[in-house]
């Protein structure tokens, strides 16, 4: 196809990027009958992108997928056919081919009877000498918390290009249970804890049918990777803390998780098990890997209070545990097939003049370890757990032990293997990262001197260690822990919202953009922060 436009054509046609049909963002997400959730497009290439829809209909309908380069869909071309399958929940998902690179299409979906989805905006990625590309990067979304109002303003900021969502894209809990109470208007179906295939589909169509969430998939594409919540809390290779015996076969709810992730999201139908990994070459600007650290290969979360449970000689006992059970090079992470590849990757991209190699993953790699005045910080009415967790965590943090087991923390040795590929092919290496709900920027080191840079997003809702910081001030927390640990350059443990990360051949920029609120609709900003990385530096400027 031979369809262009840049992005200030793109402005001059609306608000909303969605041209000449001048409607409101709500207006356009209605859809017409049968078309249930909107439109999303993810995974693009130079020259194709993944298109997704869902239609119920009688049975298996039959769709036709259009994309143009005009907002009226004049000269729109057919990029295919696609069945809306019953058995599949009525999901639609087509790869649209022969597209040109660096190009903004718009693309719908019509049924048999001649309606059709609502419009959605989507972009194909640069090739050759590429200026500047701009990813968003998102995480964490809770929906009884609050509102997606970090979706809304990202999906209105006009300099992005690409979401990156680094998982968490909802939550398994019931009901009741984190948050104890929801906020008004923020229910989810079902009622009760999401288990089987059922009840995994019925969770992502309540989740879909907020209208921030639906709209962010609308105007840009996406590459998305799960973390754990997709399946259930603190999830690894073998089971998770929020899976017990009595729900079932952990391998059957892993893979009825994975189904329908793959189902709702706009991403590929990988046969279950096969590689998860994958990469996007953005230009010769960057290479984005992607990879996957929850269920592919992660050995189980270490449990310090465990360890320490009925032990006399307690320093004794944290002394051995850091030294022979958390230093274990056999704990993995990511695993040894994935970390080759990665190592391999990251070389070809270094080889072939590639400016920067991102790194997307699910948890922060930066060390943290808690500043031993944390345990004057919790409110007097805190949980006994939240008291507990800093005490344990001050103590172990006094030889040199982290706060967060789930997190790269947890495995060490595996962190230290993945940071010296990068140091081996002198990549210039930057890691976005999500889960731990606030926001960080981290000099990511070795033993043998830096490695990269991190830029670790926010939530969208869910909330951070303020939760269990609640008697120190957010930026007394902040300079403390930014004194504790020396990688640390940077850190907001108050706000929700997003990350836009700059690229460009000189330099990169992540700005961290702070909702004002999540407990009403609101895209008003409380302030943004900005850490930059020079290229060739592989530390934050």
């Amino acid at each position: 196809m031979t369809f262009k436009i840049d992005r200030r054509q793109l402005m001059a046609l609306g608000t909303f990027g969605l041209g000449a049909l001048s409607v409101p963002a709500s207006a356009a997400l209605m859809g017409a009958k049968g078309f249930t959730h909107g439109v999303a497009s993810g995974e693009p290439s130079q020259s194709s992108v993944l298109l997704w829809t869902r239609y119920v209909g009688n049975g298996d309908v039959k769709l036709t997928a259009e994309i143009s380069a005009n907002a009226d869909f004049s000269g729109a071309n057919i990029a295919g056919e696609v069945e809306a399958l019953a058995d599949r929940d009525h999901i639609a998902k087509i790869t649209a081919q022969d597209l040109d690179p660096n190009a903004w299409y718009f693309y719908r979906f019509v049924a048999p009877d001649g309606s059709k989805s609502p419009i959605g905006r989507t972009r194909t990625l640069p090739e050759g000498p590429t200026a500047e590309f701009n990813i968003g990067v998102v995480g964490c979304s809770n929906l009884p918390f609050g509102y997606f109002n970090a979706y809304a303003h990202a999906a209105q900021n006009a300099s992005l290009d690409l979401i990156v969502h680094t998982g968490d894209y909802l939550y398994e809990y019931p009901v009741g249970t984190y948050p104890s109470k929801a906020l008004a208007g923020r229910t989810i179906d079902p009622a009760s804890e999401i288990i089987h295939l059922a009840d995994y589909r019925l969770r992502y169509g309540a989740y879909r049918k907020d209208p921030d969430l639906q709209r962010l998939h609308q105007v840009l594409p996406m590459i998305a990777m799960w973390d754990d919540h997709e399946f259930a809390n603190d999830a690894y290779k073998g089971g998770a803390q929020n899976h017990d015996p009595s729900e079932g076969d952990w391998e059957t709810r892993k893979r009825a998780a994975e189904q329908v992730y793959r189902e709702w999201m706009p991403v590929s139908d990988k046969p279950y098990g096969s590689p998860r990994w994958s990469e996007y070459q953005i230009g010769d600007l960057a290479t984005l890997f992607l990879t996957e650290s929850r269920i592919t290969a992660r050995s189980k979360q270490l449990d310090l209070g465990a360890a320490l449970k009925g032990q006399e000689d307690i320093q004794k006992a944290l002394e051995s545990f850091r030294d022979n059970v958390w230093q274990d090079p056999d704990r993995q992470m990511i695993g040894g097939e994935q970390e080759a590849w990665l190592a391999t990757a990251m070389q070809k991209s270094k080889a072939a003049g590639t400016k920067w190699q991102v790194w997307s993953q699910q948890c922060v790699m930066g060390e943290l370890k808690l500043p031993q005045e944390a345990t004057n910080w919790v409110a007097p009415d805190a949980p006994a757990y939240a008291k507990a967790r800093l005490a344990v965590g001050a103590l172990a943090a006094k030889i040199g032990l982290p706060i967060n087991f789930d997190s790269w923390d947890g495995y060490p040795q595996a962190r230290e293997r993945a940071l010296q590929a990068a140091q081996g092919v002198d990549a210039d290496l930057i890691v976005l990262s999500g889960d731990s709900h606030n926001g960080w920027a981290f000099n990511l080191e070795t033993a043998d001197g830096k490695a990269g840079v991190e830029f670790g997003g926010h939530s969208v809702t869910s909330p951070g260690l303020e939760s269990y910081l609640s008697g120190a001030k957010p930026e007394v927390a902040a300079r403390a822990l930014q004194e504790t640990n020396g990688q640390l350059q940077w850190a907001d443990t108050s706000n929700r919202g997003y990350m836009a990360v700059a690229l460009t051949p000189e330099k990169a920029t992540s700005t961290w953009h702070f909702l004002d609120t999540i407990r009403a609709k609101s895209t008003a900003l409380r302030g943004s922060s900005s850490q930059t990385v020079l290229r060739g530096a592989n530390k934050l400027t």
